[in-house]
Protein backbone atom coordinates (compact mmCIF):
# COMPACT_ATOMS: atom_id res chain seq x y z
CA UNK A 1 0.00 0.00 0.00
CA UNK A 2 1.04 3.69 -0.75
CA UNK A 3 2.30 5.87 1.94
CA UNK A 4 -1.48 8.37 0.41
CA UNK A 5 -3.51 5.43 1.34
CA UNK A 6 -2.62 4.66 5.00
CA UNK A 7 -4.47 8.17 5.65
CA UNK A 8 -7.65 5.84 3.84
CA UNK A 9 -9.53 2.90 5.92
CA UNK A 10 -11.66 0.87 4.96
CA UNK A 11 -13.57 -1.37 7.69
CA UNK A 12 -17.24 -2.89 6.64
CA UNK A 13 -18.29 -2.68 10.06
CA UNK A 14 -18.45 1.38 9.73
CA UNK A 15 -19.79 3.49 7.20
CA UNK A 16 -21.42 0.93 4.61
CA UNK A 17 -17.43 -0.08 4.68
CA UNK A 18 -17.26 3.45 2.60
CA UNK A 19 -13.25 4.40 2.58
CA UNK A 20 -12.68 7.39 5.33
CA UNK A 21 -10.40 9.30 6.16
CA UNK A 22 -7.79 7.48 9.11
CA UNK A 23 -11.20 5.50 10.63
CA UNK A 24 -12.92 8.80 11.08
CA UNK A 25 -16.53 9.32 10.15
CA UNK A 26 -15.64 11.38 7.42
CA UNK A 27 -15.91 9.58 4.16
CA UNK A 28 -14.25 10.00 1.10
CA UNK A 29 -17.33 10.86 -0.81
CA UNK A 30 -17.68 13.64 1.58
CA UNK A 31 -14.84 15.26 0.99
CA UNK A 32 -15.49 14.90 -2.93
CA UNK A 33 -18.90 15.83 -2.68
CA UNK A 34 -17.98 19.59 -0.81
CA UNK A 35 -14.91 19.73 -3.29
CA UNK A 36 -17.68 19.31 -6.32
CA UNK A 37 -19.53 21.84 -4.12
CA UNK A 38 -17.28 24.44 -4.82
CA UNK A 39 -15.47 24.52 -1.57
CA UNK A 40 -12.01 25.25 -1.55
CA UNK A 41 -9.57 22.88 0.66
CA UNK A 42 -8.79 25.56 3.40
CA UNK A 43 -12.86 26.18 3.68
CA UNK A 44 -12.89 22.41 4.21
CA UNK A 45 -10.34 22.23 6.77
CA UNK A 46 -12.18 25.07 8.93
CA UNK A 47 -15.04 23.14 8.20
CA UNK A 48 -13.71 19.80 9.20
CA UNK A 49 -11.28 20.45 11.67
CA UNK A 50 -10.35 17.01 12.55
CA UNK A 51 -8.92 16.72 8.74
CA UNK A 52 -5.69 17.40 7.42
CA UNK A 53 -4.84 18.88 4.04
CA UNK A 54 -3.02 15.54 3.11
CA UNK A 55 -6.38 13.92 3.87
CA UNK A 56 -8.00 15.94 1.23
CA UNK A 57 -4.92 15.08 -1.46
CA UNK A 58 -5.07 11.45 0.06
CA UNK A 59 -8.81 11.30 -0.54
CA UNK A 60 -8.67 13.00 -4.47
CA UNK A 61 -5.41 10.10 -5.40
CA UNK A 62 -7.55 7.19 -3.53
CA UNK A 63 -10.32 8.14 -5.77
CA UNK A 64 -7.95 8.44 -9.35
CA UNK A 65 -6.51 5.69 -8.74
CA UNK A 66 -9.48 3.44 -7.95
CA UNK A 67 -11.26 4.87 -11.16
CA UNK A 68 -7.89 4.16 -13.44
CA UNK A 69 -8.07 0.81 -12.38
CA UNK A 70 -11.60 -0.09 -13.18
Amino acid sequence: MEKTYERITINPEQCGGQPRIRGMRIRVIDILDLLSSGLSVKEILTELPDLEREDIKSAIQFTRNRINNN
